[in-house]
């Protein structure tokens, strides 16, 4: 027991998972000793939506496995146990892997994955099954929006049906988007590399000359969406990609279609100087990314 006790505010945003992840372990740590502040937090948590949703989700899976090893919840025994921590109490074995799948979310499951699987073997099919030239400059072009695109697609309520409990975890905020969008670069990054290399072009950037765009519009993306929600930030960076390449292709009078997007792709993506731009663009929207960290404590719960 000690003098000092957590006020009614710390106590409610605890609950809530509103407090930052450095006071609110401060104050896990002032529960272990203090039997009034944890029952006032055991009743904080146990009045929130995610305290609610927690119980029922626990006497599902119970119900539905037995052998599963007891939980802790937000008890008077454990008062202050949060129940963001419970959805990570997984059975062995394997808990670490169950874990990161959980934390990847939507981005190794859903409509997600095979969207990238279509567009990966629909241009190696086109290249070969319908013998259509031209098709890198179209995967180059659509390549890396599509990161972009399974972020906005794996983060926040839309996403993920427990996306409330999963953002009051200590691993919420920025670790967890960054978590998402990693899985999300592992799955795009090598299918999409391996359909532009599988298909023949000689006027198109390389294979790869997409990576790079893709990483700073991927970061980029993130960076703003400390600023404005998720999905609007993804919108604002894929959009305005697509329409940088696009649009002076659409508006030039004559020649093919492909041959001038290929002629665009080589502006924007082939040449050191073009691959050195998207190589700032990359670092800096990291440092404004880590400079906004304390917002993603807040992301898609304001």
């Amino acid at each position: 027991m000690t003098g000092w006790h957590a006020s009614d505010d710390l106590v409610s945003r605890y609950g809530d998972g509103s407090l930052p992840e450095p006071d609110a372990w401060s104050l896990e740590k002032h529960l272990e000793t203090c039997g009034r502040c944890a029952s006032r937090v055991s009743r904080a948590v146990r009045e929130t939506a995610a305290g609610v949703a927690l119980a029922q989700v626990r006497e599902a899976v119970l119900g539905a496995a037995p052998t599963l090893p007891t939980a802790t919840t937000p008890t008077t025994t454990q008062p202050h146990a949060r129940p963001r921590a419970r959805p990570l109490a997984l059975p062995s074995p394997g808990p670490r892997l169950a874990h990161l799948l959980w934390a990847a979310g939507p981005a190794v499951r859903g409509a997600w994955l095979p969207a990238v699987l279509l567009v990966a073997f629909g241009a190696v099919a086109l290249a070969y099954g319908a013998d259509i030239t031209g098709v890198r400059p179209l995967l180059l072009a659509v390549a890396p929006v599509v990161p972009v695109a399974g972020v906005a697609l794996s983060y926040g309520a839309h996403a993920d049906p427990l996306h409330e409990i999963a953002a009051s975890t200590p691993s919420a905020g920025l670790r967890l988007v960054l978590t998402r969008t990693a899985a999300v670069l592992a799955v795009s990054v090598p299918l999409l590399t391996l359909a532009g290399l599988l298909v023949p072009s000689s006027d198109a950037p390389g294979a790869a000359a997409w990576l790079l765009p893709g990483l700073a519009l991927t970061l980029a993306s993130l960076a703003l969406a400390g600023y404005v929600d998720v999905r609007t930030a993804t919108a604002v960076t894929g959009g305005g990609w697509l329409c940088a390449v696009l649009a002076p292709v659409l508006a030039a009078p004559g020649g093919h279609l492909t041959a001038r997007l290929a002629e665009q792709l080589q502006y924007c993506l082939d040449g050191a100087p073009a691959q050195g731009g998207w190589a700032a663009a990359a670092v800096l929207s990291a440092v404004l990314l880590a400079a906004r960290r304390p917002a993603y404590d807040r992301l898609e719960r304001r």
